[in-house]
């Protein structure tokens, strides 16, 4: 039997980053069924961070990376930056025209009969090849995608239903599905409840919120009935250097332990009895089902997109008004200092990610989107 192909398109294989993951994770599903391609706009590092299946035809279009500005504290080397903005820009246009055109060469070699593009925008209305259905899968929030010219594309895939009006309306004859991400297996392994730490794992980057985690777990020292909790942040980035200042800053070298990302995220999750994200906006929030799928209760800003798809409120763990630090720390409290309520609320996520998050259920999901789209074509 021949097999039915499948193009993915990715910006960076080799970074660190949820929607990376989730490529990984979805292709190495699909492969089961479909012969998989994996194209990679760019390569910012040697090596791919994550697990591919052997069966997967992993493609790079070059070995450059996205042109990018530095962050600066010199208010000299700050205009410096917004003078070269511009050229930037420019130059980034005609590498993605040089790696647009390399692109269409292979996609008509391959002949997919998919094309999932996981980019911001290097697939546009525009682009068309015949006999192969493009999907859009949107990683990120609305404010970010409606600067973006996609009119003409016919197919989004959204992991959340709270932005799909706003979509619907800027989209009106294209189609939109509500598809989430999944976990790849779900540990039989929930965590221990005495222990006294609290962790937090992403990218440290701006949008991830780290540096009101560290607002909030000051307000909880405060307090001597904490003192003996922990708060783990498990990352790499670009605001390390200044994640640890702040730490130090606050003399909370003590109760904030800092550690570099790794693959083994199972025991980090092992490690607490509470999973706190921060962050100011998600295209999903990944790391809060696989903290559920280890019976964590979570907790989080009520941001745009992904945690209120993800937590129920007072049930699997607390929902906050955005940016309340106040009412974040109170109800962290609130969890920390009664463990028959962790638990209770452990259990409870863990029977969400279930019905809602493992991979059987998410996967025919996808299988359903494809005959659909088959049909239609």
């Amino acid at each position: 039997m021949i097999l039915k192909k499948i193009l993915i398109v990715v910006p960076d294989l080799s970074i660190v980053g949820g929607r990376e993951r989730v490529v990984a994770n979805l292709s190495n599903e699909l492969v089961k069924n479909y012969k998989i391609y994996i194209i990679s706009i760019f390569n910012a590092n040697k090596n791919i961070v994550f697990d591919y299946s052997k069966n997967i035809e992993l493609i790079k279009l070059s070995d450059i990376k996205e042109i990018t500005l530095p962050n600066v504290k010199n208010p000299f080397f700050k205009i410096l930056r917004e003078l070269a903005r511009p050229l930037v820009r420019f130059a980034n246009r005609i590498i993605i025209k040089i790696m647009s055109r390399r692109f269409i060469k292979l996609a008509k070699k391959i002949e997919p009969d998919f094309i999932i593009d996981n980019s911001d925008s290097f697939i546009n209305g525009k682009f068309v090849l015949k006999n192969s259905a493009v999907i859009k899968l949107i990683h990120g929030k609305f404010d970010i995608y409606k600067n973006f010219n996609l009119d003409g594309l016919q197919n989004f895939v959204l992991l959340s239903s709270q932005e799909l009006d706003s979509y619907k309306t800027k989209y009106p004859n294209s189609n939109f599905y509500i598809i989430p991400n999944f976990i790849p297996n779900i540990s039989n392994l929930n965590t221990n409840y005495s222990q006294k730490v609290v962790v937090s794992i992403g990218r440290l980057s701006k949008e991830k919120g780290f540096l009101r985690l560290i607002d909030i777990w000051k307000l909880i020292q405060d307090s001597k009935e904490f003192k003996d909790w922990k708060l783990h942040i498990v990352g790499d980035g670009e605001l390390k250097e200044k994640i640890e200042n702040k730490i130090r800053d606050l003399n909370l070298t003590n109760s904030i332990i800092l550690k570099p990302f790794t693959k083994d995220v199972e025991s980090e999750y092992l490690s607490a009895s509470i999973y706190a994200m921060t962050s100011h906006f998600e295209g999903f929030g990944m790391v809060l089902i696989e903290a559920q799928s280890y019976a964590l209760p979570t907790i989080s800003f009520d941001i745009a997109t992904g945690p209120r798809d993800i937590i129920e409120n007072d049930k699997s763990g607390y929902l906050i008004e955005d940016n309340n630090l106040n009412e974040y720390a109170t109800k962290l409290k609130t969890l920390m200092q009664d463990e028959n309520l962790i638990a209770k609320m452990g259990a409870k996520s863990k029977e969400i990610v279930k019905s809602k998050f493992s991979k059987e259920v998410v996967m025919k999901q996808w299988m359903e989107l494809f005959e659909r789209i088959k049909n239609n074509a």
